[in-house]
Order: C-alpha cells, then sequence, then structure tokens
C-alpha cells in the first residue's frame, strides 16, 4: 500500500478533534457560507480540517497529490490532475455540511487513496461515534474502534425490490428523469436520503439497508464509501452498468447488494433508457 492506512485514520481524527467537534453547535453566522446553492455550505471546521489534513498529508506522502473539496472550489483546475496523478489522496474534510452546520450529528470524515487510477483504500471516520469504517482493494470492509476491537463488514441479504429500503439522493436528478425516479421509487419499501454519503455508505456497507442512488460523483463523496461497498460484497456500478472509476465525476451510481438485485432496481426505476 503506497499509503499508512492506519497513520492517514488517524489522522482524519485527530482533524476531527482538533478541527471540527470543538466548532460543532458552536458555529456563528460568519463561519458557514454557501457555495454553489443556499444548501451547498462551507463551514470554518471544514477548511480548517483540510488545511491540518493537507500538511500532515505533506509528510505522511509528500508524493501524493493531495485534492480536498475545499481546495477544489479554491482551484477548480485542480480536480483534473487526478486522471493522471499515480498517487492521490482525496479527502472529504466534513462531508456532511448541512448536517453539521444545522447541528445534527451525522456527519463524517472521508478520505480515499487512488493509486495507478484505481480506487485501493477508503476510510469513512464518524466523529461522534468515534471509530473508523475502512477498506483495502481485496482485503475485505471492517469497523475499527480506536480500542483496536475490529468487525468485518457484510451487505444485507438479497430482498425483493418490493421490501429493499435504501438511500436515494434525487437532488442532482432534473425534469423528466427526477419525476421518473421519485415515482419509481414507489416500488420500494422505503428510501431516505440522510444528506451525508458517508453515514450512508456506512449503514449500506454494515447490511441495513439494501441499495443507494446518486447522480453527481464528486471523488471526495463517493471514492471511499464504493470501495467499502464493494469490499463488503456489494455491487457498485454507473448508471449504465459501467465500473465506476476515481477520475468520472457524472453518469450516476447505483448500489446494490448484488448483480442481480442492481439489475432489478436498474430496470424498476430507471427503465431501459437511462
Amino acid at each position: 500500500m503506497p499509503v499508512d492506512i492506519s497513520a492517514l485514520a488517524d489522522l482524519l481524527r485527530r482533524a476531527a478533534k482538533a478541527e471540527i467537534l470543538p466548532r460543532f453547535r458552536r458555529l456563528g453566522s460568519e463561519d458557514v457560507r454557501s457555495k454553489s446553492e443556499p444548501t451547498d455550505l462551507v463551514t470554518e471546521a471544514d477548511e480548517a480540517a483540510e488545511r491540518m489534513m493537507k500538511r500532515e498529508m505533506a509528510e505522511l506522502a509528500p508524493n501524493a497529490l493531495f485534492i480536498g473539496e475545499e481546495s477544489v472550489a479554491a482551484d477548480p483546475a485542480l480536480l483534473d490532475k487526478l486522471k493522471d496523478a499515480e498517487l492521490a489522496v482525496i479527502v472529504d474534510p466534513v462531508d456532511g455540511t448541512f448536517n453539521f452546520a444545522s447541528g445534527i450529528p451525522a456527519f463524517g470524515v472521508m478520505a480515499s487513496v487512488v493509486w495507478k487510477g484505481e480506487t485501493v483504500a477508503g476510510i469513512i471516520y464518524d466523529p461522534m461515534g468515534d471509530d473508523w469504517v475502512m477498506a483495502e482493494k481485496g482485503a475485505g470492509a471492517f469497523l475499527r474502534r480506536p480500542d483496536g476491537d475490529v468487525v468485518r463488514l457484510h451487505v444485507s441479504e438479497t430482498k425483493p425490490i418490493g421490501s429493499m429500503i435504501g438511500m436515494a439522493s434525487a437532488g442532482y436528478f432534473y425534469g423528466e428523469q427526477r419525476e421518473k425516479v421519485l415515482a419509481n421509487l414507489a416500488k420500494v419499501r422505503f428510501f431516505a436520503n440522510y444528506r451525508c454519503a458517508a453515514h450512508e455508505y456506512r449503514t449500506f456497507a454494515g447490511g441495513h439497508v439494501q441499495f443507494m442512488i446518486y447522480n453527481k460523483l464528486m471523488p471526495w463523496d463517493h471514492l471511499a464509501g464504493a470501495l467499502i461497498a464493494t469490499e463488503a460484497g456489494g455491487h457498485v456500478r454507473r448508471l449504465d452498468g459501467s465500473v465506476y472509476e476515481p477520475h468520472q465525476f457524472d453518469g450516476g451510481l447505483l448500489v446494490a447488494t448484488d448483480p442481480d438485485s442492481w439489475q432489478v432496481l436498474h430496470d424498476g426505476i430507471f427503465g431501459a433508457e437511462i
């Protein structure tokens, strides 16, 4: 592994304790700003945590391209470098910033490692629960606690579509496609949206839901979780059925417990045409 994953996991935890948790439910109006839309927020916690991670990653993996959500917001051209980088570390300092800024304790800190075009490690740290969900390519997915306790994760058993529960974010589907997706989601038993991919991926990998649907694929939101979901036994594909790769930022994502369930969901919610 080109990056010390244990050290990276510890860095996420230290950044959360130093820069994120002390600001939770203590943000002033001047500490929160909108980016692309009123619900797309950035806070002082996001920026301070990312600065800390970038500074320490320069020592932990000096040859790695560092990509953070807030760094890309400041310099969009940075994202273009991911496709050609031999080694990259991608972080989301506060995933679920809307929740964090609203005082809702459902947010996470995420990091992934991309090496030679593949996601080889993913980490999702929960500051409130003080534990990690982690995966390395080919080695399974695990819940790890600071006391050393480790639990292997596996996705849910297969269920018929009418009994499935899952996570669906329709915010980035538009027009007729949005109407179609929302109408067809009536075929499942229940769906929710935590507004926090970190907790949605953790919920899926822990076997509590059977599917997830997204249409905006920023790497800090999905690379870590997609690897964790795969290593927990899930089937992760873009909406056209292709494998999700780190340099792809569109095309949607459907995550299911197995290939047959993926196809059932795809046909039931999206139909033959995407």
